[in-house]
């Protein structure tokens, strides 16, 4: 097997594949372009997208050069895919600054320095802004039947549960797959590679293109990443896990994978860090916390830089083990109308925009999960007097056992 796939494989990447004997010959052969497309709906990729930033590096390490397709175009329609119903579509001003927020993310992950394998960034928008209806409906919608595209599982799936789907939408796919085109004919790009949920489109792509020039290119799809309790990679209780320290703190990002479940660690070493396979099989026997400090290490290196994973070890080392205000831990100010005001722990949350719901606060509170400077609080009018604030003004609010952040009022 190529030594890509094979990795590929090993680190648990591998999900579907269209000719996968084709392909591996090929990369055996010779080093190709492949790429993976970036929606641009909000103006951070978050942890969900991780697992493709990672395919990139991986393309990178082993000689093939990775294109990154911004999707300026197409999130001006909303890809279906995993959605019951249409996405909000954005004004043009979002977008943009949206797509400039995201090359800077993918940025930081990929290696911009060797010519060879430096990444290639195009932005659908270039080529889908200009397109003649009548003439595409000629050229590339004769490739595509109505009674395949109801089968996809993005349509039938809103079909089969009577929500609506829009034409807008319905034509997405198409518009994907003649992406997969338009990088064949002007990049000679031969690979598309994708969530398990892009599959009915990235094989709508190779057949479109083998259909209209006659060109054998492939197809390569992720699994779903789920976490040990069931749910969603990327999403928690307090919200997305963003790749943007303007988002989410090196602290917070740190802590995220230091929690990551006991059942997860091993796999997610393999997915989510550079360590090799071999090094990951000698360690995976020891001290599981120990793992899951080198995980957070490794995850926050990547993104935010040494320093700053050092900074959020140090920082859960203060806030854990010695009960201390750790320096770096973040931070939250509140502005009050009136300085003299008396608030209780129950305003101050709320103020503090950490939890929306005064009963799910009250909930933490009759069950011990709210602490103020290490201290539980059994009663919801608790005051929040001058003298909790250290010389800096701060005082440490503690909810449940991994979220510490630090309150000042100002």
């Amino acid at each position: 097997m190529n030594k890509f796939l094979k990795e590929f494989k090993d680190r648990g990447y591998f999900y579907q594949c269209t000719g996968e004997n084709e392909l591996s010959k090929l990369l055996d052969k010779e080093k190709i372009k492949g790429y993976i497309g970036f929606d641009c709906t909000a103006e951070s990729l978050h942890v969900g997208s991780l697992l493709q930033i990672m395919c990139l590096r991986l393309m990178q390490k082993h000689g093939h050069r990775p294109i990154v397709l911004i999707g300026g175009g197409t999130t001006r329609i909303g890809d279906p895919s995993g959605k019951d119903k249409t996405r909000k579509i954005l004004t043009e001003d979002e977008i943009e600054k949206n797509i400039i927020n995201i090359e800077k993310i993918l940025k930081n992950y990929l290696d911009n320095n060797d010519p060879k394998t430096k990444p290639i960034f195009v932005n659908n928008y270039s080529w889908l802004k200009g397109l003649n209806y009548i003439s595409f409906l000629r050229d590339i919608g004769k490739h595509f039947t109505i009674n395949k595209m109801l089968t996809f599982e993005s349509v039938k799936t809103r079909l089969d549960r009577e929500q609506s789907l829009s034409y807008m939408e319905f034509n997405y796919m198409i518009l994907q797959a003649y992406d997969f085109l338009e990088l064949n004919k002007k990049e000679n790009c031969s690979l598309q590679i994708g969530g398990s949920d892009q599959w009915g489109n990235i094989v709508n792509g190779t057949e479109l293109i083998k259909r209209y020039s006659n060109k054998q290119v492939y197809g390569l799809t992720t699994p779903l990443i789920t976490l040990a309790s069931g749910s969603k990679m990327g999403k928690t209780e307090t919200g997305a896990i963003w790749l943007d320290k303007k988002l989410l703190s090196a602290y917070d990002y740190w802590q995220f994978w230091r929690n990551t479940d006991d059942k997860d660690v091993i796999r997610f070493l393999k997915m989510f860090t550079d360590l090799g396979i071999d090094e990951i099989n000698k360690i995976k026997n020891e001290d599981i916390n120990q793992l899951k400090i080198k995980l957070a290490n490794e995850t926050t290196s990547m993104l935010h830089g040494k320093n700053e994973s050092i900074s959020a070890e140090k920082t859960a080392k203060q806030t854990f083990e010695e009960d201390s205000l750790g320096e770096n831990l973040p931070s939250v100010e509140i502005q009050l109308k009136n300085k003299n005001s008396n608030i209780n722990i129950v305003d101050l949350i709320i103020l503090s925009k950490i939890i929306n719901s005064k009963s799910e606060i009250r909930r933490l509170i009759k069950g011990k999960g709210i602490k103020i400077n290490n201290e539980i609080i059994f009663d919801e009018k608790f005051a929040i007097q001058e003298n909790l604030f250290d010389e800096h003004n701060y005082l440490k609010l503690s909810i449940g056992k991994k979220r510490h952040l630090k309150i000042k009022l100002i």
